[in-house]
């Protein structure tokens, strides 16, 4: 990796001494929307500059070396990809970026393990009927329903494709009448339409963690996409992780004649008549230009960047009485053995203290993580390439807002995320024993963490609170701006492929509208 940082400033060095100053679209920020879009607009033939704070690409889609170990920062499982025969949206716009062919994809044959230490212990193949028949098995008081709910699920996401999806102009309720009928709802009350064991519920919906957001908040259009997806395109991995992936869209990027900046941090957009013409960097340099897409948060974008007499109240609307997400706690594990000495045999493990995902989501107010219920990945299970011989990583997650962090004092930061890490190395260890003690290289992160790093505001993984009108439902990457574009979780659904997807649709728009004029 340290090669592909070296090859990264080398060219942005070339850049600086002979580069221009106006440009057709400049991009800010490198994350995954950012990069997708970049991407596809120099592939494209759109002259475009791409501005990035940190000083290499991916944002949450990177990884970091600790020892002798290369850890996988957030990627737990690609959605959308499909296969080769039939392929999903995801690798169709990987396909149209030109890196698909650069990249090792490798397909997981299981969804998840989900364990409730005394309550239930299941793991759930990736595909529809074997997730019935998996379910049916340990639920055989509820088998007619759940299989009713699947079919429900599948028909109305089928639904959901062609009425938002594929834009269909003609959509009613004669036509659509599930979507009608279900799209707005929460999923905690269609949960309740079909099942009564509450155990059952939890095991169906622990992607809730994926979205941000517990079921009886939690739009339920996002949990059936997330079922969906899994389900039909199968999860997969990236071989290497997902800095792979960043690094083949930033060199397709500069393949297709793309310049960029790293190190740079953008300070200003410069607006006249409602219009955009550039944008102004931190060291004073201003890089003029028709178009600007921004891949940085929304309170950035719109408070920092915009000033006050050029914003107008149709600009900040949409986002007005919005929250910003949730954050993470995560512990990155190096262990001196391989996964299954420790008894992981599954990529994604969901290990839950209680099966009340509303319990859950109240904890992630707090810094306390003794009760927090958290998510184990192990990449090496499809990756042995990723760490040494004989060794693995293991990466621990559980969702905390920032609010609580932000309130320990600094003198006690250390302390207190050690504390944490050690509950829940704890709790980890009830389902895999021995763990601890095979811990060879450790590092803590918390959303002060997330917060340094991403320069998003409250450590925003999936950028606002997942509600349904910050939703792709009702946000446009257009904003009443001339010329001022956006993408990523700020402006409609969280993961990497809604974040890949967005940034790769706004290039598209801005691509049509160059071309119309």
């Amino acid at each position: 990796m340290v090669d592909k940082i070296v090859l990264f400033l080398q060219h942005n060095t070339v850049m600086l001494t002979g580069g221009f100053m106006e440009y057709d679209v400049i991009v800010i920020g490198a994350g995954n929307a950012g990069l997708t879009a970049a991407a596809t607009l120099a592939k494209k033939g759109v002259k475009t500059l791409l501005i990035e704070k940190h000083n290499i690409p991916g944002g949450c889609a990177t990884s970091f070396c600790r020892g002798r170990f290369e850890f996988e920062v957030s990627l737990h499982q690609l959605s959308g990809m499909g296969t080769p025969e039939r392929p999903g949206p995801l690798r169709s716009i990987l396909d149209s970026v030109g890196v698909l062919d650069t990249l090792e994809f490798v397909q997981m044959d299981k969804l998840y393990r989900m364990v409730v230490p005394g309550l239930v212990d299941i793991t759930l193949p990736a595909n529809k009927e074997g997730i019935v028949s998996e379910l049916q098995a340990k639920f055989p008081e509820e088998k007619d329903a759940i299989k009713k709910f699947f079919d429900f699920v599948w028909q109305f996401f089928m639904e959901v494709i062609g009425a938002f999806y594929l834009n269909d102009p003609d959509i009613n309720k004669k036509k659509y009448p599930l979507y009608y009928k279900y799209a707005l709802k929460d999923t905690q009350s269609v949960l309740n339409e079909y099942f009564t064991n509450p155990i059952l519920k939890a095991v169906i919906t622990p992607y809730w963690t994926y979205m941000g957001l517990p079921p009886s908040k939690l739009c339920f259009s996002d949990m059936a996409a997330l079922l969906f997806s899994y389900a039909e395109f199968k999860p997969y991995h990236i071989k290497g992780g997902s800095q792979m992936l960043s690094n083949c869209l930033l060199e397709t990027f500069y393949r297709n004649g793309g310049e960029a900046l790293f190190n740079t941090d953008v300070q200003k957009l410069l607006v006249k008549n409602n219009s955009v013409y550039g944008v102004k960097t931190s060291d004073g340099a201003e890089f003029q230009s028709k178009y600007v897409l921004s891949n940085a948060s929304a309170i950035s974008t719109f408070v920092d960047m915009l000033d006050d007499d050029k914003v107008s109240g149709q600009v900040i609307e949409p986002y007005k009485g919005s929250s910003v997400g949730t954050s993470f706690f995560t512990i990155y594990c190096g262990l001196d053995c391989e996964y299954d000495k420790i008894g992981i045999n599954e990529e994604t493990n969901f290990i839950c203290n209680t099966a009340n995902p509303e319990y859950d989501y109240e904890l992630s107010k707090v810094v306390d993580t003794d009760q927090s219920s958290f998510i184990v990945t192990c990449y090496n299970v499809f990756d042995n390439a990723m760490v040494p011989e004989g060794t693995s990583q293991v990466v621990l997650v559980t969702m905390k807002y920032a609010d609580a962090w932000l309130k320990v004092p600094p003198a006690q930061y250390y302390d207190e995320k050690h504390r944490c890490a050690e509950a829940m190395l704890k709790n980890a260890e009830k389902v895999f024993p021995g763990l601890v003690s095979h811990i060879e290289e450790m590092e803590i992160a918390t959303p002060i963490t997330h917060m340094r790093y991403l320069n998003h505001p409250g450590g925003g993984a999936y950028g606002f609170d997942q509600y349904v009108k910050d939703s792709t439902l009702f946000i446009s990457p257009k904003p009443p701006i001339n010329g001022l574009y956006c993408a990523g979780s700020w402006y409609g659904s969280a993961g990497y492929q809604p974040t890949l997807t967005s940034g790769h649709s706004a290039a598209m728009a801005i691509v049509k509208d160059i071309r119309n004029k």
